[in-house]
């Protein structure tokens, strides 16, 4: 599963905690109180085996009810067994039987609280036998009280979206959504990660739809009623999580990777880009299956988008489920940062670490999550140079940190927690990334990989856990591994290093000093690189810290320009370096990694009005290789500063213009338009003509500063092909101006897009909400900000929310105090609805 919603909220969510007083929902004293934590979470006792599943499935869209019959293959795990349990979830049960000659023989059962089935077996079953169990039953999802998480905001299974065709702008789409355990709200089943089987589905829909479910289809039957009959079968095991229905009218877009099928499924608007956006699939899989030794091992590969889907992106079994954000346009993937690839990169890996071999717990989720994470960086590294791969990965480490501040470490192993979806976090994705990248520095590529390899041909078809990986990394390097596995893998925390330097020229020695500064007594075991730059060369050494302090004396002829600690910067810890700013453009200019180049612009950013040598290495930086820096770099610069301005206006004119990268481009007009000089004005208009969105953008929110006026003239003109970033700055033009005939863009975009994009839009919503005086509009739009938040049902969203508009309406309030007359009442009318509105969502949060 995909988590960047999650993680895209998180970044932007604290980013604002602290102006709005957002406390962290559970401080480390409330977590360690709550006995749901001391709660050893187990994995699940396996009584019977699920050897296959047979389902044949109908729907009512009026009700929106699943019509299912199952027939279950089981067999006792060891001990002999007369009885078995199944999960299943809200339904109407119909017959329960036994199959015995291809007759049904029915069987006694209870339904306990409509959560599982717990039935008489007709005899006594030995590890030897298997049986078939028939069940006829109804599901019903929408009268399912299934509680979500962060991650997956809802759990309700299977998911019926504009059944009746009543809203104009969206399909008419079925979908399930299996993990955690909600496949058991669709079919009977073990509904456990450490159960497998094979599976035949057949779904009866009207002719016009499309299907798509796991493995191949195997058969199509034209029906008398106007229905077709689809038949999907699936020859390898997986778990039952990963079964998967969708249903639509899709377009389908066909690719292949050596004879296998590879297919896109997309809304029909999207047909014409489904290459743009998923073509890169078939070169994945050519590059996993060959630095992991193992070749794609599953019968197909599709990939189809989900509107109001309820997380990122689901790794279901050969058809790999994605929310609508990832269908953009050509011009749209011009802003997009190779974001898409990442989430389709992600799915795809989890068919070798999560689909293949599988976590045998939540509790071992990161041997499905962090692999499937550090699969970005791998596909990054690959096919846009390790530049880009280390700045996602800088960002995912910064993810995970903001995590940690606002509520607390964890292990990354977890077998304490409240809710299995609380596993769903950065710690198990981005963290277990970024350890993994420790991993291979620590052991080399060429035994890392192979260490996967083995993991995989272990653990093939299998459920597993953290201490297999580990075994799997002793048995290619021959190293004992548990030191590395103990600190990262079974505890929780970091490292924070302070670092400092003693040099003794007269001796030609340098004494590196490095102190563990953490508040946790752990001692963490860090083997790194320290390389020293001197005399035009580098020389490395490798240095083991066992120590919460620990010194490392090199030797030099002439006194080293550089002493560059942990320089493959790959050690997850903050650090507090402590040098001359000499260091940082010595480093910039010579030290390879992208982290050298960030760590030195970062330094010069804040340097930069001072220090000439620092404002000449912006200046470097802003024709950085990378895009990357370049948006840095620009981004950096204190526009307000003479000196700053004279040094770099012309690069940043020119960056604005020719820079190949739109990013890069945007990021260099934002700076220009903070100049509020007129001169520039044909300069902001003609970026209003660029293909990207992001460069029109930031150049009609610069215009509007100079010209408000022909910025209006021109957001009116926009507004027909307005996507991402324009959206946002033909709204803030709109709220500057003040016309009520705008409004309806605003409001008509919100209700346009759902899943990530519209939680993004969330923000730029409220934003404009804040501006306008409209008491119409702003209740509209509170009324569709509340009906958000209804449908993800998430704390830390919904907490955001509250507070934000509770600032709004203090601001009204202000504002109020300054009018008189019916302008007064307008703005007081509009604080009460964003007052009651935040207490409304409010009411609506979970501790």
């Amino acid at each position: 599963m995909n988590q960047h919603l999650k993680q895209t909220f998180i970044g932007l969510l604290l980013g604002g905690a602290a102006v709005l007083g957002i406390a962290p929902s559970l401080t480390a004293q409330s977590q360690q109180e709550d006995p749901a934590l001391k709660i050893y979470r187990a994995s699940a006792t396996k009584v019977n085996d699920l050897v296959h599943t047979k389902l044949d499935v109908r729907f009512d869209y009026a009700k929106r009810y699943l019509y299912g019959k199952a027939w279950i293959t089981l067999k006792p795990h060891f001990y002999n067994t007369d009885s078995l349990v199944l999960d299943a979830k809200g339904m109407d049960i119909k017959e329960v039987a036994v199959v015995k000659g291809g007759k049904n023989v029915p069987l006694k059962y209870s339904y306990t609280d409509e959560l599982q089935l717990h039935i008489g077996l007709d005899k006594t079953y030995r590890p030897s036998e298997s049986y078939i169990i028939y069940i006829s039953y109804t599901a019903k999802p929408n009268e399912l009280k299934a509680q979500g998480s962060a991650a997956i905001s809802d759990a309700k299974g299977l998911y019926f979206i504009n059944p009746d065709g009543k809203e104009p702008n969206k399909p008419t789409q079925i979908w399930t959504q299996g993990e955690t355990e909600s496949s058991s709200a669709w079919f009977p089943t073990i509904d456990k990660t450490n159960q497998k089987c094979t599976q035949e589905l057949s779904m009866t829909v009207e002719k016009k739809y499309v299907t798509l479910s796991n493995g191949k289809l195997v058969s199509q039957k034209s029906n008398a009623d106007g229905t077709r009959t689809d038949t999907w079968k699936m020859d390898l095991p997986h778990s039952p999580y990963l079964f998967m229905m969708a249903i639509g009218d899709y377009a389908v877009v066909k690719d292949s990777w050596r004879g296998k099928e590879v297919n896109y499924y997309l809304e029909r608007p999207y047909e014409k880009y489904a290459k743009a956006i998923f073509g890169n699939t078939p070169e994945m899989m050519t590059f996993y299956s060959r630095i992991l030794g193992y070749d794609y091992p599953w019968v197909k590969y599709s990939q189809v988008t989900a509107r109001d889907y309820v997380s990122g992106a689901m790794e279901n079994t050969t058809a790999t489920l994605h929310g609508e954000f990832l269908q953009k346009t050509d011009r749209e993937l011009l802003d997009n940062n190779n974001y898409n690839e990442c989430v389709i990169a992600h799915e795809l890996f989890h068919h070798w670490f999560g689909d293949l071999a599988t976590s045998e717990s939540w509790s071992n989720l990161t041997v499905n999550e962090s692999f499937a994470d550090y699969s970005e960086y791998l596909w990054l590294e690959y096919k846009y140079g390790k530049d880009a791969a280390d700045e996602h990965s800088y960002e995912a480490l910064m993810s995970y940190l903001s995590m940690v501040q606002y509520s607390g470490d964890k292990d990354l192993v977890r077998f304490h927690y409240q809710s299995r979806e609380d596993m769903f976090d950065q710690i198990t994705y981005q963290k277990g990334g970024r350890i993994l990248h420790m991993l291979r520095n620590a052991i080399g590529d060429s035994a890392f990989f192979k260490s996967l390899n083995v993991y995989l041909k272990n653990n093939a078809f299998k459920s597993t856990e953290a201490h297999q990986l580990r075994l799997a990394f002793e048995e290619v390097t021959g190293r004992d591994m548990n030191w590395f596995f103990n600190q990262w893998y079974f505890g929780k925390g970091f490292p924070e290093l302070d670092i400092s330097y003693k040099y003794n020229d007269a001796a030609g020695k340098v004494t590196v000093i490095l102190q563990q500064i953490q508040k946790d007594p752990k001692v963490w075991q860090l083997p790194m690189a320290i390389d020293i730059y001197s005399g035009g060369k580098k020389e490395r050494h490798q240095v083991t810290m066992n120590n919460r302090v620990d010194s490392f004396t090199f030797a030099y002829t002439a006194r080293p320009d550089l002493v560059n600690v942990d320089a493959d910067k790959v050690i997850l810890s903050k650090k507090d370096d402590h040098r001359d700013f000499s260091t940082y453009a010595y480093q910039y200019a010579h030290a390879p990694q992208y982290m050298d180049r960030r760590i030195a612009i970062e330094a010069a950013a804040e340097a930069h009005t001072k220090n000439p040598e620092a404002l000449k290495l912006l200046q470097q930086a802003l024709s950085d290789k990378y895009h990357g820096l370049r948006v840095l770099a620009a981004s950096s610069l204190n526009m307000k500063n003479s000196g700053v301005q004279s040094a770099t206006i012309a690069q940043l004119t020119t960056m604005s213009k020719q820079d190949p990268n739109a990013l890069a481009r945007a990021a260099a007009l934002k700076q220009l338009g903070e100049l509020k000089n007129v001169q520039y004005s044909p300069l902001f208009e003609s970026a209003t003509k660029d293909k990207s969105y992001g460069v029109q953008a930031a150049g009609l929110e610069a215009l509007a500063e100079l010209d408000p006026e022909k910025a209006y003239t021109i957001a009116r003109q926009l507004q027909t092909d307005a996507r991402g970033k324009l959206v946002s700055a033909i709204s803030s033009v709109f709220a500057r101006k003040g016309n009520p005939e705008d409004i309806s863009f605003v409001a008509s975009k919100f209700d346009e897009i759902s899943g990530q994009d519209k939680l993004n839009a969330a923000f730029d919503y409220l934003g404009f909400l804040a501006k306008i005086n409209n008491t119409e509009a702003i209740k509209h739009g509170v009324d569709q900000i509340k009906a958000m938040t209804a449908h993800f049902n998430n704390s830390q969203v919904n907490t955001y929310i509250s507070n934000w508009l509770q600032e709004i309406s203090t601001a009204k309030n202000r504002e109020a105090t300054t009018t008189t007359g019916a302008q007064r009442e307008a703005l007081q009318q509009q604080a009460d609805i964003m007052k009651k509105a935040s207490g409304e969502i409010r009411a609506t949060i979970k501790d």
